[in-house]
């Protein structure tokens, strides 16, 4: 049974289950309390064995987020709390009325979601965006290997699997959805869907789960994560200051997260660091040479980020089993997908470009994220949002597309 939590209470739960899976001798890193006054319940299951992977995203269980009822456009009364898309959209500056057409972005899980597609077109027909489905040749779902034979249901990964069609729907209304589902949360299964999704010729992959690191990871490194020309994004965590993988992966975008709220600057809105993110220095994983902070020498995770507070949550639609429709979900579970839309918004990565490098060239067009922390790392830029480069949120959050294009 899934229990309703505090967010420091899933904090210290995140880090007991990172210890049981980390390497014998290896301490935990999560040492956040990401208290913000909602209750909070983690959608999937903590991994019991090394090599399986949780999803990151966070229902709200109890509370009042402070992104509740927050799209214009709608009637208070209709208006299913968090934010939608036009408040994405305006926050990020995306140009999604007219971006994306023709580009597919792949969504990443374990476990079948049976209402995937129905739950998407409640979506997609709250806010008015056009119908994404198999019919009209929007929507697809197969299995980890491309065919239909699909994995057991799962209710926690289904909320996680609407989490991520609902981000993509909201930052990229014209782009087509792939749905590649794991039989298990293995990384050998999640990453075989992944060249699948590859394969199958989507150039923007989203992945929104996390384990901890472990000798292995260069081996799925090479083995999952290595496509030049393709965008691949993996969420940074809930769990505060520490390190998952795949998001360690060198070959991929790691997304953090953020505190979003509107504000009375320019860009009304603002961004600061999320508390849950997780950030930090790989054990495991070499840096990428387009990545030159120094307090780091191996791979610094985050690259940039996006919204995954719950507390200034997303709206989501999700009814198999468990689920009761409308909620509100945080996590960096969020994050991922916005950002992989973001890539596709921007057009097909170039042959054999490593598109996380993309926002390195081109951190003068991220909206920079200044304030917040996410744990201890002694008040340095690893754990602590400053001008420029930090490891909670990256170089940023998007302006627009420009720094996500080759």
């Amino acid at each position: 049974m899934r229990r309703n939590l505090s967010l420091a209470a899933v904090a210290a739960l995140a880090a007991a289950a990172l210890a049981l899976a980390a390497p014998i001798g290896q301490a935990a890193q999560a040492t956040a309390s990401p208290s913000h006054g909602v209750t909070v319940a983690h959608a999937c299951a903590a991994p019991t064995q090394k090599g399986e992977m949780a999803c990151n995203a966070l229902q709200v269980t109890a509370g009042t987020p402070k992104s509740a009822h927050a799209e214009s456009d709608l009637t208070a009364a209709a208006a299913p709390s968090g934010y939608g898309p036009a408040s994405l959209q305006a926050a990020y500056n995306l140009p999604s009325a007219a971006g994306g057409s023709g580009q597919t972005v792949a969504i990443v899980d374990a476990y079948d979601d049976p209402n995937a597609e129905s739950d998407l077109a409640v979506y997609r027909s709250q806010y008015g965006l056009s119908a994404c489905t198999t019919a009209n040749g929007c929507f697809a779902k197969v299995d980890q290997n491309g065919g239909t034979s699909y994995p057991r249901g799962d209710s926690g990964w289904a909320e996680e699997i609407s989490l991520d069609l609902d981000m993509v729907s909201a930052a990229c209304p014209n782009c087509k959805i792939l749905l590649v589902e794991a039989k298990t949360a293995t990384m050998t299964n999640l990453g075989t869907a992944v060249n699948t999704a590859v394969r199958l010729g989507a150039k923007f992959v989203s992945n929104s789960y996390g384990g901890s690191e472990s000798s292995s990871d260069a081996t799925y490194d090479a083995s999952y994560f290595n496509h030049p020309g393709v965008a691949i994004t993996v969420s940074s965590g809930d769990n505060g200051y520490g390190v998952e993988y795949p998001a360690a992966s060198r070959y991929v975008t790691a997304v953090g997260g953020t505190s979003l709220k509107t504000a009375s600057n320019s860009r009304g809105w603002t961004d600061t660091v999320w508390s849950g993110a997780g950030s930090g220095c790989s054990r495991y994983d070499a840096k990428p040479s387009w990545q030159k902070d120094t307090g780091c020498a191996s791979r610094t995770v985050a690259d940039v980020s996006a919204v995954a507070d719950p507390n200034t949550g997303v709206a989501v639609y999700d009814s198999y089993r468990s689920a009761t429709g409308w909620m509100v979900f945080g996590g960096t579970s969020a994050s991922s997908p916005l950002i992989a839309s973001t890539y596709a918004l921007g057009g097909a990565p170039s042959s054999g470009s490593y598109p996380g490098a993309f926002p390195y060239a081109h951190a003068s067009a991220l909206y920079d994220v200044i304030s917040g922390s996410n744990g201890s790392c002694g008040g340095s830029y690893l754990c602590t949002g400053t001008a420029g480069y930090d490891g909670p949120s990256g170089l940023g959050v998007p302006n627009g597309t420009t720094a996500f294009t080759g």
